[in-house]
């Protein structure tokens, strides 16, 4: 009998390592197809339009998707705090799976934009829960080996993403980068289904009540203010009746979240995210890492082309050094932290990361194609210092009933930062290319020039480097806000709990239970 009890406890070992390698699996293929919808659809454009038409709206295939993603994440945290992330999860990928089919049978363009805004509500579910269950199935000490991966997902799919939807485009149907998320998705249910077993969770006696009135609210609100961000610019000027109407929407929107967020017993965004010194923190330098990814992300790829002059395959290949950099950087950022702390090695990469930037301007004019791909190798291992400590440092600062909620605020927050980057910095592009080229109506021969594939004329091209100069400025100055909010909010010392560790060992109790029932 003796001997027995090893075997059964190494076989519940064994098991409970199997489950959790098939629902680490699961996460990284729902991680997979939030991140290759990112960038699978930019290269298809020009056959989606060719085919449906709505040239003058298709910006709103991404900003739409964006949209959604984005508001819905807070709903998500609290959701998956309340119920658990399995059912979260589970919906959420069936909603973006909805959405995926619903895309692939589109028969006019606003069709089509309206079902990426429901592949958008499932999306957030998947970006948000599966960084939370990151954090659930791992202790502290190895979270950053599972964060690590999810990054390589990220790294991935930024390479592969538009080369792929460009093949689909070209060879078979744009509809088939839609429809190729079925089968991946549909692996990624059925591992989660079967493998995922969270632990029973003590309840109080009282139904668990969820604030659907706060959740509609912090929808309409971030809906209306990240629209009028957004298209503000770029669909109607900045002080045009739209633009006003919605900043005013969402402001008077913003007031009825506080009222009614005050009021909830259970509120979808709780106060506590924003007393707690070390969450607030994280938040605002999250966000300022959005709005500084918008410069090469977005600018990078422009200057490569039209003052480079590389080819677009090659002006691809000088955006993505970073994502090989950030997970390498990202995994080895434990032996930091373990040394000098979480925010230490967070302000060690941001401060890099804002010299980096601050280096863009100064490259010789044109260039070689060797010095960005340089800075962007070191940009990518300066953010994966900075934004892994940070999402590992909330993570393990709450227990299992607020995970989900501080997760979301933090992707949240960086999110937002993207969105509100691209309408600050597309704004500061279009002012220095206005001004060097002698009025805003000139901008039509940087958009003729881009178009033409060819090198554009030396006035455009002097035109165009200083625009990214100074948008790369402006990355190196929230770079810096980061740091100082880091420096003067963040504590020295995060306030780690060790309650996973503990609902680990729970787990495993339960299996090597079931396992002995099974033996008798």
């Amino acid at each position: 009998m003796g001997s027995t009890r090893p075997a059964i406890r190494d076989t519940a070992q064994r098991t409970g390592t199997e489950r959790r390698t098939a629902v680490v699996a699961a996460l990284m293929l729902a991680m997979a197809l939030a991140a290759l919808d990112s960038t699978i659809v930019s290269t298809a454009v020009p056959q989606i339009v060719g085919d449906l038409g709505g040239f003058s709206v298709f910006s709103w295939l991404f900003s739409g998707y964006l949209l959604a993603v984005t508001v819905t994440l807070p709903v998500y945290g609290k959701l998956s705090d309340t119920f658990g992330r399995k059912p979260v999860l589970i919906a959420g990928a069936a909603l973006f799976l909805l959405g995926s089919l619903l895309c692939a049978v589109a028969w006019n363009m606003g069709a089509l934009i309206a079902f990426r805004i429901v592949q958008g509500l499932g999306g957030g579910a998947l970006q948000g829960t599966v960084q939370t269950l990151a954090a659930d199935l791992y202790p502290l000490q190895e979270r950053p080996k599972i964060q690590a991966k999810l990054s390589t997902v990220w790294a991935v799919s930024a390479v592969a993403g538009p080369g792929l939807g460009g093949v689909l485009a070209a060879y078979a149907d744009w509809r088939w980068i839609f429809l190729i998320n079925l089968p991946i998705g549909a692996v990624a249910l059925w591992l989660i289904a079967r493998h995922l077993h969270e632990p029973e969770r003590e309840t109080k006696g009282t139904r668990a009540r969820v604030d659907w009135a706060g959740a509609l609210a912090v929808f309409a609100c971030g809906g209306a203010l990240l629209t009028a961000v957004v298209q503000g610019g770029v669909a109607w000027p900045w002080l045009s009746g739209p633009s006003i109407a919605l900043f005013g929407t969402g402001l008077a929107l913003a007031a009825v979240v506080v009222f009614v967020e005050r009021r909830a017993a259970d509120p979808i965004i709780p106060g506590w995210v924003w007393r707690r010194r070390t969450i607030a923190a994280v938040n605002l330098a999250l966000g300022a890492l959005g709005l500084l990814m918008v410069a090469p992300a977005v600018f990078l790829p422009t200057y490569a082309q039209s003052v480079l002059g590389l080819a677009p395959v090659a002006a691809g290949f000088v955006l993505s050094v970073w994502t090989l950099s950030w997970p390498v950087s990202a995994a080895f950022s434990q032996h930091v932290y373990r040394r000098i702390g979480f925010r230490n090695t967070a302000m060690l990469g941001i401060g890099s990361a804002s010299l980096i930037l601050l280096a863009f301007p100064f490259l010789p004019y044109p260039g070689a194609a060797w010095q960005p791909t340089l800075l962007m190798l070191l940009l990518g291992a300066a953010l994966g210092l900075f934004q892994l400590p940070l999402i590992v440092g909330v993570q393990s600062t709450v227990g299992w009933s607020e995970r989900g909620t501080a997760t979301a605020s933090v992707l949240f927050c960086r999110q937002t930062g993207q969105t509100v980057g691209a309408a600050l910095f597309g704004a500061v592009a279009n002012g220095v290319l206005a001004a060097r080229l002698g009025g805003a109506g000139d901008l039509e021969s940087v958009t003729r020039a881009l178009d033409s594939g060819g090198m554009a004329p030396e006035a455009t091209r002097r035109a165009i480097a200083d625009a990214v100069h100074a948008v790369y400025l402006g990355a190196s100055c929230a770079a810096a806000l980061a740091f100082l909010v880091l420096l003067l909010l963040a504590p020295g010392r995060f306030p780690v709990l060790e309650e996973a560790l503990k609902e680990d060992l729970k787990e495993g109790l339960k299996e090597e239970e079931a396992l002995k029932e099974d033996g008798r």
